[in-house]
């Protein structure tokens, strides 16, 4: 079903529409179902699943904030996130897939709930880094407010990771926290987006730096997630 992948790479790339990046999400959450069902779990393991899961999430978060009023006088919006989830689907595409099962240590429900949690947030972050830079190009207040709202969900959803994470750990270690690199960097995030939703409380004259902060959120984002897996050795390493 890797056909399902590649339409939907290039439909999210092609979707200056919004029915076109309806099409390529629906494409790509049958992807994900497909794999799924052969799977017999949630497709989280690999390169390519947790890819294509991100591209997904990107997909589905990103869904209310294209039919929202306050996007509509951005013309680019709807590509700008289709692109940024089409560019994942295409990342994800060299990587070969993993048929195998769960191993002991991840064959729980925490572990699903803690992955799939930690993707939704990251698909937020990237929405709201994308609605930073419609601000910055003169988008007006609405999409600054929408960056808020997409920042604040991503971060609760997050937050609902960090905690399901440790209920994993715990049954799989037999603690909550293991100092490794992916958890620090998971900590750095979380922090950085505390002190990011706070920075709104500066008012108006902050406004432009919030929306950058936003931006930069999501590099450490991708950091978190790629980085740390490529980079650095850590039993989260995918």
């Amino acid at each position: 079903m890797k056909w399902l992948l590649i339409t939907s790479a290039l439909l999210y790339v092609a979707s200056i529409r919004r029915p076109i990046f309806v099409v390529a999400l629906g494409c790509s959450l049958a992807y994900l179902a497909s794999r799924g069902m052969a799977l017999g779990r949630l497709p989280l393991i690999g390169p390519q699943d947790t890819l294509a899961f991100f591209s997904g999430a990107l997909g589905l978060m990103g869904l209310p904030f294209i039919y929202s009023r306050q996007t509509a006088g951005v013309r680019w919006f709807c590509w700008g996130c289709g692109a940024l989830a089409g560019l994942f689907a295409a990342l994800a595409l060299p990587f070969p897939t993993l048929n195998m099962p769960l191993p002991p240590i991840l064959d729980t429900y925490w572990f699903e709930l803690h992955v799939a949690l930690a993707f939704f947030a990251y698909g937020l972050f990237g929405i709201a880094a994308l609605l930073g830079v419609a601000f910055l190009q003169g988008g007006g207040k609405p999409a600054l407010d929408l960056q808020y709202r997409a920042a604040l969900v991503g971060y609760s959803f997050f937050s609902l990771s960090m905690v399901s994470g440790g209920i994993w750990g715990y049954y799989a270690w037999g603690t909550y926290w293991l100092w490794t690199p992916k958890e620090l960097w998971t900590s750095i995030l979380w922090i950085f987006y505390s002190l990011y939703l706070h920075l709104r409380l500066k008012g108006q004259s902050w406004e432009r730096g919030f929306a950058w902060l936003g931006i930069i959120g999501f590099l450490v984002t991708l950091f978190t997630y790629l980085g740390v897996s490529m980079l650095m050795r850590s039993s989260h390493s995918f």
